[in-house]
């Protein structure tokens, strides 16, 4: 091998500096990461209006000239530090977001230096790719013939799987896709339930599957769609979809009473699991989504109960070359092939986002990822009891992670949240849920202690005392 070009880049002084002041940068970095990290459970949960108003500071015209990357670092650190909302300490409950894990945020750092394009022919990437996905698809307890693809979040791992069922129900058909578009093909038949998540039904429309399309079956006290009024007369051309873990309560769908009457009769399942999947990973948890490994497709997240960084989404389809119909590109100048991330999923280029994914599995292993599921339940649970003996109505039996409650009524709801943000002590969203105004909280984060869940639950009935006066 001739070294002469590698030694002169070696020795080149304008390389040498470079990377001098990247190596700089990145220690920088760090640090303040570091400082930000070890402050951040001493800060409202929620930003204080003073830090928000001064992300201003951001707002200005395009420079002319630049400044040093040293002194951008340290506005970036000055304002933007200050002006988040704190998701990994263990008191943000207000969407299903898991806190970073630790092992998942220092490989994410790592792999920003490796700047890898999963996509586009690194054997690292490629290599610990195929292993993460061949480890959710285990953890999940989902069928050894699947392929899993990482993606941007569970709205594109809704997208990919509907494309793949719903390319697949026409290829049955005689219908490729590929070769003939959408015009004129058959017409699909699309069941959901009622309380479908905005993001599948966003992926429908993405997919080519309009409103007129879609059909809603009831949905329970819980939120689970009504197995009774399930049609029974679905055929080869129905795509279903199915949900493991509502937004709002935690309770999935009866999948053993659907799914095998769909498959019988020729229909694809596809499962919306964007956090509710992960109960499958939990031998204590499991009978929540019983049957849900008999569907055919299945998206989730990896930033919520998994605990990687934003944004991690993961969609898994039983077959594989159902995926690949769907996904695989060609071209002269593309040499990969076969099994490499750009044919199973929708982006060509791509972040390595399986490398936190790998790490998160190795350092905590099937035994952790189950008890760090079982005990977020636990603490919502916990929660739950809590603010119950404080006297707030608990609108759904607490079936996962979620909680839902109400206070008096919808003005009052709404004034507590309000009250809550404000406090800081923790951080809860607001929804509506069959027709009232609720607080939902979501138990999600690896840091949630017993402590946290009581003093949460104390500020809340406070900010309910002081709403009522």
């Amino acid at each position: 091998m001739d070294t002469t070009a590698l030694d002169r880049t070696r020795t080149n002084p304008t390389s040498i500096s470079h990377t001098r002041e990247r190596i700089g940068l990145i220690t920088e970095a760090a640090r303040r990461a570091g400082s930000y990290v070890a402050n951040a459970p001493h800060r409202p949960v929620y930003p204080p209006r003073d830090a928000v108003e001064a992300l201003a500071a951001f707002d200005t015209p395009l420079p002319t000239r630049g400044r040093h990357a040293r002194e951008v670092l340290a506005e970036l650190d000055a304002f933007g530090s200050a002006a988040t909302t704190v998701v990994n300490a263990g008191r943000y409950f207000g969407f299903v977001t898991g806190g970073t894990d630790p092992a998942a945020q220092a490989a994410a750092i790592l792999a920003g230096a490796w700047d890898q394009n999963a996509g586009a022919g690194s054997p690292v990437a490629e290599a610990i790719d195929a292993v993460a996905c061949r480890w959710v698809i285990q953890a999940l307890g989902l069928p050894s013939t699947a392929a899993a693809a990482f993606n941007g979040g569970a709205t594109v791992a809704n997208l990919t799987g509907i494309i793949a069922g719903r390319d697949a129900l026409l290829a049955r058909a005689g219908w490729s896709v590929a070769r003939d578009g959408l015009q004129g093909a058959p017409r699909l038949r699309v069941v959901v339930g009622d309380e479908v998540h905005a993001s599948a039904l966003k992926a429908l429309r993405l997919a080519g599957l309009g409103e007129s399309q879609i059909e809603r079956v009831p949905t329970d006290a819980k939120g689970a769609v009504d197995a009774d009024h399930f049609p029974q007369d679905t055929d080869a051309l129905t795509l279903v979809l199915l949900q493991a873990g509502n937004v709002n309560t935690g309770a999935s769908d009866p999948f053993a009473q659907i799914i095998p009457g769909v498959r019988e009769r020729g229909g694809w399942v596809h499962v919306d699991g964007a956090f509710g999947l992960w109960a499958a990973a939990s031998p204590a948890m499991a009978a929540q989504v019983r049957g849900v490994d008999l569907a055919d497709s299945w998206a989730t997240d990896g930033h919520k109960w998994l605990s990687l960084p934003y944004d991690s989404g993961i969609v898994i389809v039983r077959e594989a070359e159902d995926l690949h119909r769907a996904c695989a590109a060609h071209a002269p100048y593309i040499p990969f092939a076969g099994n490499s991330p750009m044919n199973k999923g929708i982006q060509i280029s791509q972040r390595a986002r399986a490398v936190e994914a790998w790490a998160m599995l190795a350092s905590h292993g099937a035994e952790g990822l189950a008890a760090l599921i079982e005990r977020t339940c636990t603490h919502a649970r916990r929660l739950a009891d809590a603010l119950a003996a404080g006297g707030a109505q608990v609108l759904a039996p607490v079936q996962l992670n979620q909680v839902l409650v109400a206070f008096d009524d919808d003005v009052t709801t709404d004034a507590v949240l309000a009250a809550v943000e404000e406090d800081g002590t923790c951080w809860a969203g607001g929804t509506t849920w069959h027709g009232r105004r609720a607080m939902r909280l979501s138990v999600s984060d690896a840091a949630t202690t017993a402590d946290d869940v009581d003093a949460s639950a104390h500020a809340i009935l406070e900010c309910w005392r002081r709403v009522r006066g």
